[in-house]
């Protein structure tokens, strides 16, 4: 009998929670119509898509309730309510999910108090005939457990009502797809756009500077030849020093855009090169790429594109670490998995490094670099660390 009380108060108290929220839709039915009034009258037409949001949310709260009852998530699918005023009015209107939300609000604000008002008279015929039948006769309690089944009835009422049609299923999945695209393709945008700038910036203030000062000492050997061969001498000797300066900030610039150890050594001896000099006690572990069981013929590469971007991770994770983890060992491996390449790098440091567009300029350009090839970064740093970056890059083997 206690057990049976249990349920039935746990049954009985979703059945409330319904039918506040049915109240709650009773109200939304006043919003509803105050909105189509202000937006026939046009003036409020700004009133509808903030309408559509609360709705959203009503019906986001019953798809929670029902998930929690039945263990079963209920999915949604929304169109995106974004852009200027007259794109997000006519999404309001078209959108099917909308058009759902709608019906389960007019129908759950009949349902969800009906139930509720059924179990109260529920809860009193229990308490009379399972009283006496389970508490004096001890058989098991014929009443309560229709409190359970009324909770039931409104979940799947509610599941039958808020499941997306798989149309729209479709076309909400394709609209957060190409939202999720806008978003990379803008981020690789910046992303090239500061690599330009940095390239810009390299060449100016490095290679051109030494290949001026490189003419301008020439210039001066030459006059000077036939009057002072042992300072036009000396300019010359100055002329090669600068002449190979340049050569290695012209070298530094064409590892940034692409390192040709990359192609001359692969990922693996890349990123192993990276390790030996990062400063940091660094274990590499490699699993089914370039460099592994190859006569075997177990051994294969990326896709050039997908090697870089998996390069510059570990080396900007390296850098990071040597910087500021305060770690003396790493620990990098790259997992050659059927949907991608894997990344993880992992410090032994102090943690405490920041997720999303506050992580500093390195982590974003490491997402944005990452994002352009529609992959994934996961950041885990607890204060005390350790700092784990993993990254997933989708590419066909």
């Amino acid at each position: 009998m206690r057990e049976a009380i249990k349920e039935a108060a746990r049954a009985w108290w979703h059945l409330a929670t319904g039918a506040a929220l049915a109240v709650c839709c009773l109200l939304m039915a006043a919003v509803a119509l105050f909105t189509a009034v202000l937006t026939l009258t046009v003036i409020g037409a700004g009133v509808l898509p903030e309408s559509v949001l609360l709705l959203r949310r009503l019906a986001g709260r019953e798809r929670s309730r029902t998930a929690a009852r039945t263990g079963v998530p209920v999915p949604e699918a929304y169109l995106p309510l974004e852009g200027p005023l007259p794109a997000r009015v006519r999404t309001a209107v078209t959108d099917p999910g909308t058009h759902r939300d709608l019906i389960w609000a007019a129908a759950h604000a009949v349902y969800g108090i009906a139930l509720w008002c059924v179990s109260l008279v529920v809860w009193v015929c229990a308490l009379t005939v399972d009283g006496v039948w389970t508490g004096l006769a001890g058989r098991p309690p014929l009443v309560l457990p229709l409190i359970g089944r009324l909770a039931g009835l409104e979940t799947d009422w509610a599941r039958a009502l808020l499941t997306p049609a798989p149309s729209a299923a479709r076309d909400a999945a394709l609209a957060a797809r190409v939202e999720q695209l806008t978003a990379t393709r803008a981020g690789a945008v910046a992303a090239h756009g500061a690599e330009l700038r940095r390239i810009e910036r390299d060449l100016h203030d490095g290679a051109q500077a030494r290949l001026v000062a490189l003419s301008m000492r020439i210039g001066l050997a030459r006059r000077a030849y036939d009057s002072d061969p042992a300072t036009a001498r000396k300019l010359l000797d100055d002329a090669q020093e600068q002449a190979e300066e340049a050569l290695a900030e012209l070298r530094h610039v064409v590892r940034g855009i692409h390192p040709p150890i990359l192609t001359d050594r692969g990922l693996t001896g890349a990123v192993r090169a990276l390790a030996a000099s990062s400063g940091l006690e660094v274990e590499v572990s490699v699993t089914g790429l370039d460099g592994e069981d190859r006569d075997h013929g177990h051994g294969v590469r990326a896709p050039a594109a997908v090697e870089a971007a998996a390069y510059f991770v570990v080396a900007e994770a390296l850098t990071n670490a040597a910087k500021h983890s305060g770690a003396a060992r790493a620990s990098v491996a790259l997992t050659r998995e059927p949907a991608g390449l894997r990344v993880l790098v992992e410090d032994a440091g102090r943690g405490g490094a920041e997720a999303g567009e506050r992580g500093g300029s390195g982590l974003t350009g490491m997402r944005r670099r990452v994002a352009a090839l529609d992959g994934a970064v996961r950041l885990t740093s607890p204060h005390g660390g350790p700092t784990v970056i993993e990254v997933e890059l989708p590419c066909v083997w």
